[in-house]
């Protein structure tokens, strides 16, 4: 399909998508009860479960871009331009973005002309080879080798952050580690209240100070306490709004320098929380907070609640950013270390 056909398609989208970034409808109070239910990880669970639950998760994903593919493959009887600007219409429309989308079609024609594929079984089994690659990245493992590590957690409100945090923690205190947080989303209504309870159910250390306090100085006395406590990661909160988007990269540049003020060796991950039902709205995010920080990875949430999963091939196909954790439902262990080739299993299958 040429490039103008989707021309006006893709100024109206990014018409309705002028909104600040920044701005966001404030997360849902947390209750106590939300997670009575989560499961334990256990060595027999962990793996097998996850990847059922990654499955049921990527089912509405599944259905937008899975299915569509395989019934316009099964209507053509062969492989012709036709065929392939239906492919890319299905691409565009699932969120993976105009440029990923157009770039996975001609490599398809490519691969398709180099490898003499001529049948459409052939033609999926390509664009799931083509999407796996998209998303191959040997830099998806956290960077924890220094005693303490920091981990910064950034995102604007709404996204899933604290969730995203508590499930963190919970996630590498079952790895052995001992793990401190700190509440330095200071100026929300109720952010280190939801973060205490987060940090309870993981059993981990929280450092708060009032509501309204200097964001700074909370990092500043979590440092201490994981130097006197001989802690091995550092998780930080940070405010996902202020007044204005300057302020808040300010207030962000600020907590980046005590860090290296005070911990000048340890390794620092910088890790985005990105909404998956957002869809292009969140390349949107991390091209503007990657303007504060270099981001060293994302945490994309809520994949079990949107047909637009395809954006997790955007994101890093156009930003080079790699995705290192994907949440797929609201249990403890819903959060998970992002693996490429399961993902891209879970997705497509084998047929």
């Amino acid at each position: 399909m040429a490039k103008d056909r989707w021309f006006g398609w893709g100024k109206k989208k990014n018409q309705e998508k002028q909104d600040d970034t920044l701005v966001q409808p404030i997360e849902e109070n947390i209750t106590v009860e939300e997670d009575a239910d989560a499961e334990q990880i256990t060595p027999e669970n962990t793996k097998v479960g996850f990847f059922g639950r990654l499955k049921d998760g990527l089912k509405k994903t599944r259905d937008s871009i899975t299915h569509r593919i395989d019934e316009v493959l099964v209507s053509f009887g062969k492989i012709d331009e036709e065929l392939f600007e239906e492919l890319e219409e299905i691409l565009i429309t699932s969120d993976m973005g105009m440029n990923t989308s157009l770039k996975i079609i001609d490599e398809l024609r490519e691969k398709v002309k180099a490898e003499k594929i001529t049948d459409t079984k052939g033609v999926r089994t390509a664009i799931k080879e083509i999407i796996a690659s998209k998303l191959a990245d040997e830099n998806t493992q956290l960077k924890l080798d220094t005693k303490p590590s920091v981990i910064v957690v950034i995102g604007v409100n709404g996204v899933g952050k604290t969730t995203s945090i508590g499930k963190l923690a919970h996630h590498l205190k079952n790895q052995g580690k001992k793990i401190t947080v700190a509440a330095a989303d200071t100026f929300r209504a109720a952010a280190i209240d939801q973060l205490e309870i987060w940090t309870n159910k993981a059993g981990v250390d929280l450092i708060k100070h009032s509501e309204g306090s200097d964001p700074s100085a909370v990092i500043f006395d979590a440092i201490q306490h994981c130097k006197s406590k001989n802690t091995d990661v550092l998780i930080c909160d940070t405010a996902g709004r202020l007044h204005t988007k300057k302020n808040l990269m300010d207030e962000l540049k600020k907590i980046f320098r005590i860090i290296r003020r005070e911990l000048p060796d340890s390794d620092i991950e910088t890790l985005l929380v990105l909404d998956a039902t957002t869809g292009q709205n969140a390349v949107s995010q991390a091209k503007t907070f990657s303007e504060v920080s270099e981001l060293s990875g994302l945490i994309l949430t809520k994949l079990d609640g949107t047909a637009k999963g395809g954006i997790i091939v955007s994101i890093k196909s156009e930003l080079n950013i790699p995705v290192k954790f994907i949440g797929v439902g609201e249990q403890m262990n819903d959060l998970q270390p992002f693996n490429p080739s399961e993902f891209v299993e879970a997705l497509f299958g084998t047929q």
